[in-house]
């Protein structure tokens, strides 16, 4: 009973990860980039390269941009303040065309120029759990089914690997190719399992009210009020109410919120229906010096300045569910476990990418050429080393495009997202119709892409590394540059070394026929 049961359960973890491989690896490569996302829009926002200030700007310096969106009808407006993270704030509002941006100079206060892009935080994060498929929330169901996938491949593999604890010290470099994929597979696999595990349970956690939609429909009238409610904005649920009212100080309204906290600071302040008579104003503590995602919020009516709600402490079910959900968003402020995230991030990635090509190398001799295997191999080619490719791609088209340039009336941040799919595309298609040189020539590709993405930030900015790399404010800048220049490295060993394995696999000498090994 128990081979068959194991037997079962290779099966099981062999086809999810053949079927929804493809889906994974996106996941986990945009997540892995995601940790520093903050990081990578200083790098595609150069305008954003600026040295904190000594003194922060007092909040009703912010007033014109709020007058903005009152002249606007803004259904809202919100600045997010400076941290040790990114030294500029960031105002947002809604209008009739659209979600409107503005990033503040630190210092004076100015609106800083816009280079027009989403960067990171408005393209990587969200394809990270939506892969930006918004028909019926068809995205996010993906993203469960390929999370769910994650955990059965995390579960069916330790039942599989019997010697699962031998196999964390086991690695043969020198050994023909399956048997080194199979070993960076385990190895990846095994070192990574709590992170696998942990992240991908709290990631269904975040997601669970799209995917159990029942359970809120019987116990709220609407899935808004569940959504005030699970995150302490039940001041929001009020009437549209009339226009023409007026703000009061924010500052005033923050003296009161500082005293209820002991002193601490906000993350980012909320004018919630600005300019009219149900308007409010919200405080939103940070939480930068803690792992739980606490929603500790200090509401204020916009109109008179009445404390209108400060939610006491949440229960323990839902302090659970943010501390989940401060695991798997990394919001604290601690540099060490950032990088660890990082790196796991990659070793996961390295784990699906190993396990993609150790099925293809068992199966290349007795299926090579089959209408499954080659779908299979196009398949990997695209979703392992191809979004590598395309999010280069995405990097260099920021650096290439002018500020403000329209082609056939698509805006500057719709041309870099374009550039991404249009070349995710072609590395799929390269896959399935030149497949025998295909990760030779994608990782060559990446190697060229790498420098040529950090090059191009040092021509259009003058920020090179040893600039950027000597001042402290400038260290994500230097840091996304040294992580190109050695994922370039990595790939150019990488592409050598299997062009080096097919060659001598080539000119290999043939076994006489009649004669056995």
């Amino acid at each position: 009973m128990e081979p068959d049961f194991r037997r079962a359960m290779g099966w099981l973890h062999t086809w999810s990860g053949v079927v929804l491989g493809c889906i994974l690896f996106a996941i986990f490569w945009m997540g892995t980039l995601s940790v520093f996302d903050i990081e990578i829009d200083q790098w595609m926002k150069p305008a954003t390269r600026l040295p904190p200030a000594a003194q922060a700007l007092p909040l009703e310096s912010f007033r014109p941009l709020l007058n903005e969106a009152i002249a606007a009808r803004a259904p809202f407006w919100n600045v997010e303040l400076p941290n040790d993270r990114q030294s500029v704030a960031s105002v947002h509002y809604r209008s009739k065309s659209g979600a409107v941006s503005h990033d503040i100079d630190p210092v004076s206060g100015h609106v800083l120029p816009d280079t027009g892009t989403l960067g990171a935080s408005g393209f990587i994060f969200p394809f990270h759990y939506t892969l930006h498929i918004k028909l019926m929330n068809l995205g996010e169901w993906l993203v469960g089914l390929a999370s769910m996938a994650m955990l059965v491949l995390c579960v069916s593999g330790v039942i599989i690997h019997r010697k699962i604890f031998a196999e964390f010290f086991t690695f043969r470099p020198r050994k023909q190719s399956r048997r080194l994929l199979l070993d960076l597979h385990n190895l990846s696999g095994v070192l990574g399992l709590p992170f696998h595990i942990i992240l991908t349970f709290s990631g269904l956690t975040i997601l669970g009210a799209a995917f159990f939609p029942t359970g809120i429909k019987t116990l709220y009238p609407s899935p808004r009020g569940y959504f005030y409610e699970a995150n302490s904005l039940s001041f929001l649920n009020t009437k549209p109410g009339q226009p023409g009212a007026p703000v009061v100080s924010l500052d005033e309204t923050f003296k009161q919120a500082n005293a209820l906290w002991g002193g601490d600071r906000p993350e980012t302040v909320l004018v919630f229906n600005p300019g009219k008579t149900t308007g409010r104003i919200a405080f939103f503590r940070s939480t930068e010096q803690q792992v739980v995602m606490n929603r500790d919020v200090v509401a204020f009516s916009s109109t008179t300045g009445e404390l209108l709600s400060h939610p006491p402490a949440p229960r323990p079910i839902i302090r659970a569910q943010r501390f989940l959900s401060g695991l798997h968003f990394i919001h604290f402020h601690h540099w060490a476990l950032r990088w660890l995230y990082f790196v796991l991030g990659l070793g996961s990635c390295g784990m699906i990418a190993t396990g993609y090509l150790f099925w293809q190398e068992s199966r290349r001799a007795r299926q090579a050429g089959t209408f499954g295997f080659r779908l299979v191999e196009g398949l990997s080619a695209g979703s392992i080393t191809g979004i590598i490719i395309a999010t280069l791609a995405f990097f260099i088209s920021n650096r290439l495009l002018p500020p403000g340039v329209h082609i056939l009336g698509t805006e500057r941040a719709a041309l870099e997202v374009w550039c991404f799919y249009l070349v995710w595309l072609a590395t799929f298609v390269h896959g399935w119709l030149w497949p025998r040189r295909i990760w030779v020539n994608q990782s060559i590709a990446i190697s060229v892409l790498a420098v040529l993405a950090a090059v191009l930030n040092w021509i259009t900015t003058g920020d090179h590394p040893l600039h950027t790399l000597s001042l402290r404010y400038l260290w994500p800048v230097g840091g996304m540059d040294l992580v190109l220049l050695t994922g370039s490295a990595l790939a150019l060993l990488t592409a050598i070394r299997l062009a080096r394995k097919k060659q001598n696999a080539t000119t290999a000498p043939r076994q006489p026929a009649g004669k056995t090994a």
